[in-house]
């Protein structure tokens, strides 16, 4: 079994690799195709625009295939939208490449979350579907940064083209090492569907949305908030993206390991610090080593969140849970999308690079008001039933009195 984790984290590395990397790479590749930094910043939107279309139409057009076979379609897909990013002759074929590589991403890390999730036992699965995820988090740590200095020494397309090798690498290792397991009897697309009825499924998503957008509104205008704000050389982008992966890396495993003890609380303690964070970023933007310790803190508070509010997602879904959490996987690309945009414009808009990590902070917050009401409405939900059975228990002893009386 592990060794079947240990697949699924390889392809999560290659897509990894592939989502973030752009982000030190936007200087070059906008004065490449000489276009702005913001309209550069388009490649992290249309690329999250794509998760978060192709995750429900990817899952829904392999409901009638095993597990594995649709995971290894996603890679070749994957394959063939990096490459094509790789040899791109203008700016709108790269954005193409960059959306088709994506529409892999959401139904990848659905499906596979489920299938980790299978693998071991129920008071386990936040701790496999974190598993999976370590291979999104070390890319941050070695496919990032070794990305972005391949692509500023030999060329961004150097980069994609090895991206695309990385896919390869993915599609061998799901081939041989995950299990072929059967879909569950019985479950059809109405049933997938009826999960979207759930207030908590919505509510989960939406904190995903929010929650990681947060993180994405800083770290997508990074490397030239560091070089134009806090004096970094272009080539200290790399070891910054380090440190933001090394707390990602943190930040999934102990998600993991808590979301299966104190999931809301977590989730609490995750959003609450990630939006006071992303506040103070504004100012610790303007000093070398706190821009640092900010960059490590945003990756670990960020993806501190990703195991529960997956974990969550699967647990409201019950039953029938793959669409809603590739679905899910694609909230959180919608998240990166918004707050790429809406960083472009506050930056677009004179207001500077620092100006996105407010966009971030109000995100946050907004997730943690999400996660306060979902608690208080799950515990509305289950009153009624303590009451339900206080009542119950006590009808017995109160029956005898009456008949006596009567």
């Amino acid at each position: 079994m592990p060794l079947a984790l240990l697949a699924l984290a390889i392809g999560a590395f290659g897509i990894g690799t592939t989502e973030f990397v752009i982000m030190g790479l936007l200087p070059e590749v906008a004065s490449d195709f000489d276009v702005s930094i913001p309209t550069a910043g388009w490649l992290v939107t249309g690329y999250a625009l794509g998760v978060m279309a192709g995750a429900p139409i990817m899952t829904v057009l392999g409901t009638r295939m095993s597990r594995k076979r649709m995971l290894m379609l996603l890679m070749g897909l994957f394959i063939a939208g990096n490459l094509l990013s790789a040899v791109a002759p203008a700016f709108s074929v790269m954005l193409i490449g960059r959306v088709v590589s994506s529409l892999a991403h959401g139904a990848f890390f659905g499906i596979g979350s489920v299938v980790a999730a299978d693998l071991v036992a129920p008071h386990r699965k936040a701790g496999a579907i974190a598993m999976m995820f370590t291979g999104l988090t070390v890319a941050n740590v070695v496919g990032v940064p070794l990305g972005t200095f391949i692509g500023q020494t030999a060329g961004w397309r150097v980069t994609f083209a090895v991206v695309a090798a990385l896919g390869v690498l993915g599609l061998a290792g799901i081939a041989r090492l995950v299990p072929d397991l059967p879909r569950p009897e019985g479950v059809r697309l109405g049933h997938e569907l009826a999960a979207f009825k759930n207030v908590q499924v919505l509510l989960a998503m939406a904190m995903t949305v929010l929650g990681f957008g947060g993180v994405f509104a800083a770290i997508t205008y990074i490397a030239p908030m560091m070089t134009h704000v806090a004096g970094f050389s272009d080539s200290s982008v790399t070891w910054l993206l380090v440190l933001f992966g090394l707390g990602m890396v943190g930040g999934n495993l102990v998600g993991g390991k808590l979301a299966d003890r104190a999931l809301m609380p977590l989730l609490y303690s995750s959003l609450g610090g990630l939006a006071v964070v992303l506040a103070l970023f504004t100012l610790t933007a303007h000093n070398k080593l706190a821009a640092a310790a900010t960059v490590v803190l945003i990756g670990a508070l960020g993806f501190a969140t990703v195991p529960p509010l997956q974990k969550r997602v699967l647990d409201q879904a019950h039953g029938a849970p793959t669409l809603a959490s590739a679905v899910n996987i694609g909230a959180f690309n919608l998240g990166n999308a918004l707050s790429a945009w809406l960083g472009g414009l506050v930056i677009a808009a004179g207001l500077g690079y620092t100006a996105p990590n407010w966009v971030g902070a109000i995100l946050a917050a907004g997730a943690l008001v999400l996660a306060v009401v979902s608690a208080a409405l799950e515990r509305r939900e289950s009153a009624p039933s303590r009451v339900v059975a206080g009542h119950t228990a006590a009808a017995p002893r109160t029956e005898p009195h009456t008949t006596a009386h009567h």
